[in-house]
């Protein structure tokens, strides 16, 4: 510092060489100690010497050994962001170690219960082996390769090692069979020169053992003829005879004073049952009035006696047929017995004398009402689901049944022959309803269609078929002959105008009732002011016919309420038949 201080001193201290040397003035105290403390004092910037010199306090150091310093790179970092070296990656893992576990929990995991690698099988693979494993117990082994593994150890199963070992490791999608060796197989007779034209077999030749006629010998003739025999007798129809038909009269005053029979209306009972005209206007039953029982399980079907209604007609899945008094003591009148099944329908003629039965025994029968015995008998082989005498008075020898197959047969009363087939249904026939004055009629199955047909014309002149139509199994004729009113197994009741065109009025639906899968019937009011149905419930519903509203509804019977009739000169009785074997009046 003392050097610097010499060299870098002030124009004051050296004055311009003239040649001339002048003696040095002597310095004072003040000024030598002024000159002993000049480098604590800043140095002055105008030097340029002093600008181009700096002094740094605190140099960067690099500390010897720095460079053996290695970067720790955690075993869970996925991503790095410099090019690490060798010794950094595949250096042992770091820090303290927990004594406490397992050697499966120190194992290496990538997701909670283990290690996966991603491993390449094709879909059908991968299948074969499940498939194979869940029906015979065992599959390859996927954890080893078969390219490894030496041929004469063969592929490494796990699972029922046994079963794999017995059955060749066969999978699922391969036969069980061994496959023919080549050697083996059946040798074909061949001839491919074309120029053999009479000779010539190409791939389609004979076997070389094959035997042409395969006539079976004694043994196996006899073995067919007694297998068809049980076959033909097993599908056999078998036509059983006719039981013996009675009938049982339960009133001793059978015949009146003047000798006529209980088939005759009465007079006294304060109702005109002669007249044709409906009551003047009906009223909505009330009260149960009556009870008839008789029947031993569910009835089928009720009808009027014609005209006067004063008895009242009823079939049962008991096989019986039973007529009632509807007025008076209402009494059993007579029971008829003569199908071997439950009776389907039943159907009088027009003045009452005969009325037709159908049973599930495959028999039509036409009684007499009055003595109760069978005139005559029908059976075209199928079930008659239901049957209807010709309305006209000139017609009242013919009658029409539909059938489980389809068909609707007409028969002659005085022949016993089938006078006319009507086959254009899909499905079961289930109701015939004559309209237009009676020279034409409609009928509805269970292919879910409306068929109209003209008597005795087997093709029909209309067929009303609609996606959203269900099977109809009831069809009621309106009084005034314009309507039908139709059971739809959709819980409605449609109705289609029963004169022109047939149509369907979509402006009149009865809704409200359970009839799904049960041919309720249902009936109009003599004066067309209601529509009546029984329900799957065993319930009674009454609609007002003009607005479709519901007006009443009551339960009538513990099961099915099966039929519902109005009586035609009572302006407020109607009689309910149900599944319970019980016939209810009601007022």
């Amino acid at each position: 510092m003392l050097h610097l201080q010499s060299y870098g001193s002030s124009s004051s201290d050296s004055e311009p060489d003239d040649g001339k040397t002048k003696a040095k003035k002597p310095q004072t105290e003040a000024q030598a100690s002024e000159d002993a403390s000049a480098h604590l004092k800043p140095v002055d910037s105008q030097y340029s010497v002093v600008k181009s010199l700096e002094i740094c306090a605190a140099p960067l150091v690099v500390p010897m050994g720095q460079s053996e310093v290695s970067r720790a790179v955690a075993p869970t970092v996925k991503e790095i962001n410099y090019n690490p070296r060798y010794e950094e990656l595949f250096a042992p893992v770091a820090g303290p170690e927990n004594p406490f576990l397992t050697q499966q929990m120190k194992a290496p995991k990538n997701m909670l219960t283990g290690f996966v690698e991603n491993a390449h099988i094709s879909d059908f693979q991968f299948e074969n082996q499940r498939k194979t494993f869940h029906s015979y117990g065992y599959a390859l082994d996927p954890s080893v390769d078969g390219k490894g593994t030496a041929p004469e150890e063969g592929p490494s199963y796990v699972g029922h090692l046994q079963a794999a070992y017995d059955t060749d490791g066969i999978t699922v999608f391969e036969s069980s069979k061994a496959k023919a060796i080549a050697g083996e197989k059946r040798k074909r007779v061949k001839n491919d020169d074309p120029e053999d034209v009479e000779g010539f077999t190409g791939p389609w030749g004979k076997y070389e053992d094959e035997q042409t006629v395969a006539r079976p010998s004694e043994k196996e003739r006899a073995e067919i003829e007694e297998m068809m025999a049980k076959k033909h007798r097993r599908h056999k129809v078998k036509e059983d005879k006719p039981i013996e038909e009675k009938s049982v009269l339960h009133i001793k005053d059978a015949f009146d004073y003047q000798g006529r029979s209980f088939l005759h209306p009465p007079h006294d009972v304060g109702v005109n049952l002669r007249k044709a005209g409906a009551p003047d206007r009906c009223f909505l039953p009330k009260a149960h009035i009556h009870t008839w029982t008789g029947h031993t399980k569910g009835i089928s079907a009720i009808r009027w006696f014609p005209v006067s209604a004063h008895l009242l007609l009823s079939c049962s899945m008991d096989a019986r047929i039973k007529l009632w008094e509807v007025y008076n003591e209402r009494r059993c009148v007579r029971t008829y017995s003569g199908h071997r099944q439950a009776v389907r329908d039943v159907s009088f003629n027009n003045k009452g004398e005969r009325f037709i039965s159908a049973g599930y025994d495959r028999y039509l029968k036409l009684w007499d009402t009055e003595t109760g015995d069978v005139i005559s008998r029908f059976n075209s082989r199928k079930i008659p689901f239901c049957v209807k005498f010709h309305p006209d008075f000139n017609k009242q020898h013919l009658f029409v049944a539909g059938t489980s197959d389809k068909k609707i047969i007409c028969w002659d009363t005085r022949t016993g022959e089938v006078v006319q087939e009507y086959d254009r249904h899909l499905g079961a026939v289930n109701t015939i309803t004559f309209v237009d004055e009676n020279r034409r009629f409609v009928t509805t199955s269970d292919d879910k269609s409306l068929r109209v047909w003209e008597w005795d014309i087997p093709v029909d002149m209309k067929y009303i078929a609609d996606p959203t139509m269900h099977s109809m199994p009831a069809v009621t004729l309106a009084p005034n002959g314009k309507w039908l009113a139709c059971q739809s197994l959709d819980n409605k009741i449609v109705i289609f105008s029963a004169i022109n065109r047939f149509k369907m009025n979509r402006k009149k639906t009865f809704t409200g009732h359970m009839v799904s899968g049960y041919a309720c019937n249902l009936d109009f009011s003599p004066d067309m002011s209601y529509l009546v149905s029984g329900d799957g419930d065993g319930k009674c519903y009454i609609w007002d016919w003009k607005t479709t509203k519901l007006y009443k509804k009551w339960q009538a019977h513990d099961n099915v309420c099966i039929a519902t009739l109005w009586h035609p000169h009572e302006a407020s009785k109607l009689v309910t038949a149900g599944w319970d074997g019980l016939i209810k009046y009601w007022d």
